[in-house]
């Protein structure tokens, strides 16, 4: 296998597993949460008030839509907060 070839292959297995991140971060279980942040930045405490999971499952939900690419987090004034990615505005869709 050439070098040519071995990147391609590689940018193939990137885009894989990119989609498969994304795919999984915009699933149904998420998308309330995708909703909930689309009005601008927000801090956990609202986004848990908001979606009324415990902390252990919102955790592991934004560390899905993080992971996806669909949310960045911030700090802003000393607190935590979540904002939409250009990825994560599909939500605007669904």
């Amino acid at each position: 296998m050439s070098s040519k070839d071995t990147k391609i292959s590689k940018a193939i297995e990137e885009s894989r597993e990119y989609h498969k991140q994304y795919l999984r971060a915009i699933s149904n279980p998420r998308r309330k949460i995708l909703r909930a942040i689309k009005e601008g930045y927000i801090t956990f405490e609202d986004l848990q008030s908001r979606i009324g999971l415990n902390i252990k499952a919102l955790n592991w939900h934004l560390n899905i839509l993080e992971r996806g690419l669909c949310i960045e987090k911030y700090e802003k004034e000393g607190e935590i907060v979540y904002k939409l990615t250009q990825e994560g505005k599909v939500v605007e869709y669904l």
